[in-house]
This record gives structure tokens, sequence and C-alpha cells, in this order.
């Protein structure tokens, strides 16, 4: 089945199952530069704009090469600076699938510290999770994703796009009544793609929920925006 999976969230550790990783194992959070809270990013304009351009540029982000040095080094740069950047978060994690390592060429770290790290910088960011989850069902971890897809709505819960992947992945275990009830969510908020209906529809699982709110007129403009947080996965 062909599905669409558009992260982001923070995690908890107890509840999201990342493994309880030493604190020295995966460093302080001290840094030269930052660390800054990627949701207060309009109050760091100019130094977003300094890490970003130099060390998350587009062909960073799609994982083709690095921008200083290994793409590894870059992410690891953007990530010790802005530690809960969710589109670095993917881009770290889809490498770490990619190649079939724990650790990115370059990185410092293994991909999982730096969802530690996340966690430990912002431990309620709903962002973070979701990415989390989605790189837990890349490496098969499923039962484990749809906890920490959960905790992500219950961190973000008027999250659009959150509460659509926490729909997907309830689908994608056949779970239609939670998958329903995400999705009544996620499209009451305002999410733009039908595909989690359309296969809701299909399956004979779509029921309206009788305390779900009608999306507003400009709903659409409260989804998430697919590019700052988003990952899409065909």
């Amino acid at each position: 089945m062909r599905h669409l999976l558009f992260g982001l969230a923070t995690l908890t550790l107890a509840a999201s199952g990342v493994a309880h990783a030493e604190k020295n194992y995966c460093g302080d959070l001290a840094n030269a530069f930052g660390p800054f809270d990627y949701r207060k990013r309009g109050e760091y304009v100019e130094q977003f704009r300094l890490v970003e351009s130099a060390h998350f540029t587009e062909d960073v982000e799609r994982g083709i090469k690095g921008s200083t040095g290994h793409i590894g080094g870059d992410l690891d740069y953007t990530l010790r600076a802005i530690p809960n950047h969710p589109r670095a978060l993917a881009t770290m994690a889809m490498l770490a699938k990619k190649n079939k390592t724990v650790k990115v060429t370059g990185a410092k770290y293994p991909v999982e510290c730096y969802f530690e790290r996340a966690s430990r910088f912002q431990p309620n960011d709903g962002a973070v999770q979701a990415v989390y989850a989605n790189y837990q069902f890349s490496i098969g971890q499923d039962k484990q994703a749809l906890q920490t897809f959960k905790t992500a709505t219950e961190m973000s819960p008027d999250d659009a796009t959150i509460n659509y992947n926490a729909g997907l992945a309830y689908l994608k275990a056949k779970d239609y009544q939670a998958a329903n009830k995400y999705a009544q969510k996620a499209y009451a908020l305002g999410f733009p793609l039908p595909y989690l209906k359309t296969k809701l529809v299909e399956a004979g699982k779509w029921v309206a929920l009788p305390d779900t709110p009608a999306p507003e007129p400009d709903g659409a403009a409260k989804a998430t925006s697919a590019k700052d947080q988003s990952t899409k996965t065909q």
C-alpha cells in the first residue's frame, strides 16, 4: 500500500520508547552557538539564517551532499545549534535508514542520540516525536511507532499534520477506529490531503464522530507547512 507519512514532533523518553541513553554518551546540550528552540525561530531569524544557509542547504536536506564537508557533519552542526529542528532530524533519520547504519558519516552521535538530545532540550515538542515515529516505522518498529504517534498527538493535539500522521499509522496497523479518530481531527483542523479519508472510505471505516467540529472555511491554512513540518514517503 502506498502511503504518505508527514512527520514532526518531540519525545518523552519513557513514553516514546527511545533508548535511555546516558547523558554523557549523547553529549551535553551546551553549544558555542545556541542552542535555539526551533519553535521560536521567529525570535532568532538571523541566527537561524546563519545556521541553515551554511549547514542546512537544500542539498543537505535532500540528502544529496554536504555543504561544508560530510553531510553528517552539517546535520550535526545544525542539530547542536537547533536540537529540535524537525527537518534536520528527518534528514538524519532518512540517511541512517538509507545507508543501513546507526550513525551517519560525519555525525558526532548515533541517530537515536539526536532524538534523545531534542527530547532533553524541549521535552514537550510534539514535532520531534512524529519524526521519530516515522523513523521507527522505517526500521520496522511499528508497535513502538504507534505509541510514539499517540504521544505526539497528546503533546500537539491541535496540529493537523501530526493527527494526520497518527491516522496513517493506525491505518497501516489496521486499527480503523483509531485511524478514523485521528483522521476526523486532522480534517476538522483543515488538513488538505484526501488520502487518509479515501482509504478509510474504501475500507468502509469512515465514520463521522458526533463531537468532531466542522472545519472552518480557512481551515486548510491551519495545516502544518509541508516544507517546514512534514516528511513525505510514498
